[in-house]
């Protein structure tokens, strides 16, 4: 079985798990966790967002908690995803491999990981506070509606926002109980991130989403792809910088939030709408850009 197109060609699944496995993990996709970092850093980035605003700094056993779950509904999410969009994936070069369109998994099957995943992350989520336990079961509508949207609109990218970075709220809730301003600034910020980021991501498929009849927002823009991104990213810094500001972060925070403008700043240069290859590189490095966030948000505990 080899690596998948968009798994890079050394991934841990390949290399090291048993043959049996592999599919499985495939499915939640483990041997891309790209997705399972940009779907945790909102999450931890609520939670830095919400300590540095008491004065404290991260609970690194919240953050591992973050961390599992977002592995597990990420996978949980993935395998559902490829269950509506199997017919199309079987068309897509990039997707044809993957375990439900080749038949390695059956839909039956696919549906127990989902159930598994989903418990174990249930169990996670009722260790928070009560307003964090109604926002993860909120998050259930926005991840059942995700795969339809690139049947609907030319923007899924927005709508895979707002999925993505629900984990902003969440963080923010499971530490102070209540949601803020802040935030919802937040949040905001890092639905235009991931508006950035996927659009880069979608650009691996131009060719392929046109053939199979399915929208992305990189079909939309064609070659005013890069600008776009380069606006996106350009409103993620501004949200970013005025919620420093209202949340009173401090200076520490807005230095380490020059590197976070540089990092997006240096990817909106570089993207190009013919190099496939690029553009899943620029992609896979959101990973950075998403940690610097956390670290700034974490040092704007150090703030007077």
């Amino acid at each position: 079985m080899a690596a998948l197109p968009d798994a890079a060609p050394t991934n841990w699944v390949d290399a090291h798990a048993p043959a049996a496995l592999r599919p499985w993990l495939k499915l939640g996709r483990f041997d891309r966790p790209t997705g399972i970092w940009l779907l945790m850093l909102p999450g931890w980035q609520g939670i830095a967002l919400a300590g540095a605003m008491q004065g404290r700094w991260p609970s690194p056993v919240l953050l591992a908690l973050f961390f599992l779950g977002a592995a597990l509904m990420r996978a949980a999410g993935c395998a559902y995803n490829d269950i509506v969009d199997r017919d199309i994936d079987a068309k897509v070069a990039r997707t044809a491999g993957r375990p439900i369109p080749s038949g390695q998994i059956s839909v039956k099957q696919a549906w127990g990981f989902i159930v598994g995943c989903a418990l174990i992350s249930l169990l996670i989520l009722l260790s928070l506070p009560p307003l964090a336990i109604g926002l993860g079961v909120g998050s259930l509508g926005l991840v059942a509606a995700y795969p339809f949207m690139k049947r609907i609109t030319w923007w899924p990218q927005a709508w895979l926002g707002l999925t993505f970075n629900w984990g902003a709220l969440l963080g923010f809730a499971a530490v102070s109980g209540h949601l803020a301003v802040p935030a919802l600034i937040l949040y905001g910020s890092g639905i235009f991130w991931t508006l950035g980021y996927d659009t880069i991501y979608a650009i691996q498929d131009l060719e392929d989403d046109a053939l199979a009849g399915v929208k992305s927002s990189a079909l939309r823009l064609g070659a005013k792809a890069p600008r776009t991104v380069a606006f996106f990213y350009l409103v993620t810094v501004s949200l970013a910088f005025a919620l420093g500001a209202f949340a009173g972060l401090g200076l520490a925070y807005d230095v380490a939030l020059i590197a976070f403008a540089i990092h997006l700043g240096w990817q909106a240069r570089r993207v190009k709408v013919d190099d496939g290859p690029l553009a899943l590189r620029l992609f896979r490095s959101n990973t950075w850009a998403g940690l610097i966030l956390f670290v700034a948000l974490a040092l704007g505990a150090l703030r007077p």
